[in-house]
C-alpha cells in the first residue's frame, strides 16, 4: 500500500470542508444492489441466514434495463435535495462499480454497466453534491469472518470455520477497493462506511490508514462516523478528544436526536439523520408502510431546525426504478420545497424555544417560523417583541402580513401576532412558512 500524508484534525479546516453540508440539509440515500430482486430488503442473506449458493443466482439475472440515473438524479433535484449517496457495496460484497479486485460486480452481470460512475455522472449534471456509501463489512469475501460473527449469514453454521480465513488479507482488499471509488471517478463530496461493531472498530479496520489514503485522494471530503462507531454512538469528535480515524459528521438512524446533538464541550455537532420512506433501505415488495409526504416535510423541518440534516432513502427495484410510492412522495415534497426551500437551505437552529404549533428555523437575522397547526385567531410568534420585528411575510407567496394590535391582542403584550387572513384554516396544512425579518 502506498504511504500518505498522516491526516491530523484542524478546527479551521474541519469548519470548512463541512460548511456546504451545514447549508445543503436534505440528501437522498439511494440502497440498491443484488437484493432488490428477492425484494425483500438489503439484509435478506443475514436475516433468513441465507447461504451463498442461494444468493448467487441473482448475480446471474441482474440486468435492470429500467435503470435511468439521469431520472434518479432529476427526482432528487425536483424534491429539493442537495446531495446524494449511492451504496457502491452494501454488506453483501456485491459491487456496483468496475473494480479489479473482485469478479462479484455489476460489469460482470448480464447489465455489463458501472452504476457507480452512472450515478457520478447524472447526479454531477444536475449540480448535485455525491457521495458513495461504502460497506466495511463483506459477507462474500471468503477472509471477512463467518462463524460467530454478529452479522454474517453463516453466523450458526460451525462448519464455515474462521479458520484459515486471514483477515489482514481482506482488509487489503478493502482498503484497495476505497482507494478505486477515490481515484477512478472524480471528486467525491462524501465517503459515508457502514459500519463498526463489537471489535471490529477503529483500528481493526486499519482506521489510521484508512482515512490517510481517503483525505489525501480526495481534498475536502467529508465522512461519516462509522469507522469507529455505529447508531449506538456518537464517536471521538463527539467526545471532544477526535482520534485519526473520527467522523467528521454523527449519522443516528431512524431517529432525530430529541434535542439536537452537541459535543462534550456544548458546542453543535454536524449530524445527519438517516431515515428511510417506508421500513426497508432496499427494495421490499411488501413494504407498504410509507411515511406520508406532509410527515417527512415535518421531520426535515425539526432537522433543520436542531441544526441536522435529513438523508432519505429511497430503494429502487430490481429493474432499476425508484418505487411510485417513493417518486409521489417525494414529489410532494418537492412542491412544498419548490416554494419555502428559503427556510431550509442553509438554516439552522433559532435559539429560540419551540413554540406549541410548529418550529423556528433561522439564516442569520431571518427567522422562518414553521406552522403545523391551525390557530383560534392570529398566529402567535412566540419569543419576538414587537419592536423586533422589521417585516412579516408568508414565504410562499412574499404577501405581507399584518401584525394586529387591538383589544383581543393587547392582552398578551410580550407576544406578537402574525393575521394570516380570513380563513381559519392554514394557507398550507402540511407547513405554512412565515418569515420574519428583525431589525
Amino acid at each position: 500500500m502506498a504511504d500518505y500524508p498522516v491526516y491530523e484534525f484542524d478546527r479551521e479546516e474541519y469548519d470548512k470542508r463541512v460548511a456546504w453540508f451545514r447549508d445543503a440539509r436534505f440528501g437522498m440515500f439511494i440502497h440498491w444492489g443484488l437484493y432488490a430482486i428477492p425484494a425483500r430488503g438489503e439484509w435478506v442473506r443475514s436475516v433468513e441466514r441465507m447461504p451463498e449458493e442461494e444468493y448467487l443466482p441473482f448475480f446471474d439475472e441482474f440486468d435492470p434495463k429500467g435503470c435511468d440515473m439521469r431520472e434518479w438524479a432529476r427526482i432528487a433535484k425536483n424534491a429539493g435535495m442537495k446531495y446524494a449517496v449511492l451504496t457502491s457495496k452494501h454488506h453483501d460484497g456485491f459491487c456496483l462499480f468496475d473494480t479489479a479486485t473482485t469478479d462479484f460486480k455489476s460489469t460482470n452481470t448480464p447489465a455489463h454497466r458501472d452504476f457507480v460512475r452512472e450515478f457520478l455522472e447524472a447526479f454531477r449534471a444536475e449540480g448535485l453534491k455525491v457521495g458513495l456509501y461504502y460497506s466495511l463489512l463483506d459477507w462474500h469475501h471468503p477472509d471477512y469472518p463467518h462463524y460467530g460473527d454478529a452479522n454474517h449469514p453463516m453466523r450458526d453454521d460451525p462448519s464455515q470455520s474462521n479458520e484459515n480465513r486471514d483477515f489482514g488479507r481482506y482488509l487489503d482488499y478493502m482498503h484497495e477497493q476505497v482507494r478505486e471509488l477515490c481515484t477512478n471517478y472524480g471528486k467525491l463530496d462524501i465517503m459515508w462506511f457502514d459500519f463498526s461493531y463489537g471489535e471490529l472498530r477503529g483500528e481493526a479496520w486499519r482506521g489510521h490508514e484508512l482515512v490517510n489514503m481517503v483525505r489525501a485522494l480526495q481534498p475536502g471530503v467529508i465522512i461519516d462516523n462509522r469507522i469507529e462507531v455505529s447508531g449506538e454512538g456518537f464517536g471521538s469528535l463527539a467526545e471532544g478528544k477526535p482520534n485519526p480515524w473520527h467522523g467528521d459528521f454523527v449519522s443516528p438512524e431512524q431517529i432525530i436526536p430529541p434535542n439536537g446533538l452537541v459535543d462534550a464541550n456544548g458546542n453543535d455537532l454536524v449530524w445527519e439523520a438517516c431515515v428511510t420512506m417506508n421500513n426497508n433501505w432496499g427494495y421490499a415488495a411488501n413494504d407498504k408502510n410509507f411515511k406520508p409526504a406532509s410527515m417527512l416535510v415535518r421531520k426535515l423541518v425539526e432537522c433543520v431546525s436542531k441544526g441536522g440534516n435529513l438523508l432519505l432513502n429511497v430503494g429502487p427495484d430490481a429493474n432499476g426504478r425508484i418505487p411510485p410510492e417513493s417518486r409521489a412522495i417525494l414529489n410532494e415534497i418537492g412542491e412544498w420545497m419548490e416554494l419555502n426551500g428559503e427556510s431550509i437551505f442553509g438554516c439552522g437552529k433559532s435559539g429560540m424555544q419551540k413554540p406549541d404549533i410548529g418550529r423556528v428555523t433561522r439564516r442569520e437575522s431571518t427567522l422562518y417560523y414553521h406552522i403545523f397547526e391551525n390557530t383560534i385567531g392570529a398566529v402567535p410568534l412566540e419569543g419576538l417583541r414587537r419592536k423586533q420585528v422589521k417585516a412579516a411575510r408568508l414565504l410562499s407567496t412574499g404577501a405581507e402580513l399584518h401584525l394586529p394590535q387591538n383589544w383581543i391582542y393587547n392582552n398578551y403584550p410580550d407576544v406578537v401576532f402574525c393575521d394570516l387572513g380570513p380563513s381559519p384554516l392554514l394557507p398550507n396544512d402540511t407547513d405554512t412558512v412565515i418569515k420574519v425579518e428583525l431589525n
